[in-house]
């Protein structure tokens, strides 16, 4: 069966539309992209610009939302359902949602959560959603959407001086801010349901963007399957996980490891340490993937993730999972996917987040190629543990 894209009014299937516009920002292109009102200083770039391509909407053809508005848990039920995935922040005691729903077809938002001006982004191509503090060396940047991919992944660029950043690591690669790097923030793609248990206060944006989109359906149709092709991608090649896999990732001082979902998503819970920092990884069933079915809806299950410091104070938790919850063996509490106790010894404590995304394995990798892949350990028999003996 054929991914389709649909929705940006050309009805032509990720094949044809590779076919019209994969072409590099050279020669014609880059002239092209110049007469569109470009003021991005071409001269100083990072990356080959023959790697840069169109990805078919011209710079802003989908557009961010810049004045993001909220409604309560209550009223967003009206239209969203529990399952649906949403991109969960909280900074200095102020918890927002964004529906995937809506950021499929917007890519970015730009807000402003506990006082801290934030950059909310989702590339659909690579799955990942990051949000970056918008603040650098002292002066606050907005970012639109350019319609620029490099190895599949979006190309944002902040208007302050039209740099392109690079959205899966947060890099500027061509402009005058070419080099400096946007601060990750946590977050997690959870679902809304687990996200108003947590917070019933929180805020969940508006489906009152300024625009008119049809919330609610996936214009990728089908292009999450293990078996798809990721959309105008000509990088590197890894051949030790299959393009579309979803993996967990994390960074910590330097070092990058991927946990693909194919462990993650039936053994529930990863211990393990990258350099001398010891994390576990979270993931339960009960969220709905936005890039499957026409109707996010009806889409099926990939569940929600989530990394965390396994301590609360100077006390070290192992955990395991029963029954829907993250329970600690040392006190029998109950935790949830964001970390948070909900019954036992530790109610009302939170485990400290790291900061991790979930992505397509070819576009983390294409990116941190030095990346290390989890294995699960192979189990050992008691028999073949005696004849060892």
């Amino acid at each position: 069966m054929r991914t389709v894209m649909k929705g940006w009014g050309t009805g032509l299937t990720l094949i044809a539309m590779g076919a019209i516009l994969n072409m590099g920002l050279t020669g014609q292109a880059s002239a092209q992209h110049r007469l569109r009102g470009w003021k991005t200083n071409l001269r100083i770039h990072s990356v080959d610009l023959s790697e840069i391509k169109s990805g078919g909407p011209p710079k802003d053809g989908i557009p961010a939302i810049d004045h993001p508005t909220f409604v309560s848990p209550a009223k967003a039920r009206r239209w969203l359902d529990g399952r649906e995935p949403v991109i969960a922040v909280e900074i200095n005691g102020e918890a927002k949602a964004y529906p995937l729903q809506i950021l499929i077809w917007h890519e970015v938002v730009n807000d402003v959560i506990g006082g801290v001006p934030v950059a909310v982004t989702f590339c659909p191509l690579c799955h990942s959603a990051i949000v970056f503090d918008r603040r650098l060396e002292g002066r606050v940047y907005d970012f639109g959407v350019s319609g620029l991919l490099r190895y599949s992944d979006m190309i944002m660029y902040d208007r302050q001086t039209e740099s392109w950043w690079q959205q899966a690591i947060g890099e500027a690669i061509v402009g005058d801010l070419t080099g400096k790097r946007l601060k990750p923030l946590p977050s997690q793609i959870i679902s809304f349901k687990d996200f108003t248990a947590a917070h019933p206060e929180g805020k969940v944006l508006s489906r009152n963007t300024g625009y008119h989109r049809r919330y609610g359906q996936n214009p990728y149709v089908g292009y999450d399957r293990i078996t798809s092709r990721p959309f105008l991608y000509d990088g590197p090649k890894d051949d030790r996980l299959r393009p579309m896999e979803r993996v967990v990732v994390v960074s910590l001082n330097g070092k990058h490891k991927a946990y693909p979902y194919a462990i993650t998503s039936k053994r529930h819970v990863i211990r393990d340490r990258i350099g001398d920092q010891e994390i576990v990884v979270f993931h339960a069933p009960g969220t709905l993937s936005a890039l499957d079915n026409e109707r996010i809806v009806a889409s099926r299950d990939v569940g929600a993730t989530g990394v965390f410091v396994p301590r609360v104070g100077e006390r070290h938790l192992t955990f395991e999972y029963q029954r829907g919850w993250f329970v600690d063996r040392e006190t029998s509490s109950r935790w949830n996917v964001l970390g948070h106790c909900v019954e036992g010894a530790f109610k009302g404590k939170r485990l400290k987040p790291v900061v991790h995304g979930d992505y397509f394995a070819f576009a983390w990798l294409a990116f941190r190629p030095d990346t290390e892949i989890y294995r699960a350990p192979v189990k050992v028999s008691s028999k073949k543990r005696r004849r060892r003996l």
